[in-house]
């Protein structure tokens, strides 16, 4: 017969939300997000993403359909110092794009 400990019931996960919220804040993501236009083609901004943001074909293509359908894409996430190049790039090709 197991014989459990009450108290853990009460608040089972307490300790480990507050260590997760400790890691969001020390560990702030920005997000480079790319936004559709009626200019560019499929395989300019596919190829695009394959030599800016170093992503593989598939990835770039999944992102590039995503931002046709939904209107914008998170194509990069990660600090400030990785991320600003990367939109500096893309948007000397003409494409539309924030980090957020």
């Amino acid at each position: 017969m197991k014989i459990y400990n009450h108290d853990s019931f009460d608040k089972p996960q307490r300790q480990y939300e507050e260590d997760v919220l400790v890691l969001e804040k020390e560990d702030e993501v920005y997000k480079l997000v790319l936004y559709n236009d009626d200019v560019n083609t499929f395989d300019f901004v596919t190829d695009c993403l394959i030599e800016i943001c170093k992503h593989t074909l598939e990835q770039a293509e999944q992102c590039t359909i995503l931002v046709h359908y939904k209107g914008k894409c998170t194509v990069k996430t990660g600090d400030l110092d990785l991320l600003k190049p990367m939109n500096q790039m893309l948007s000397e090709r003409g494409l539309t794009c924030e980090i957020l």
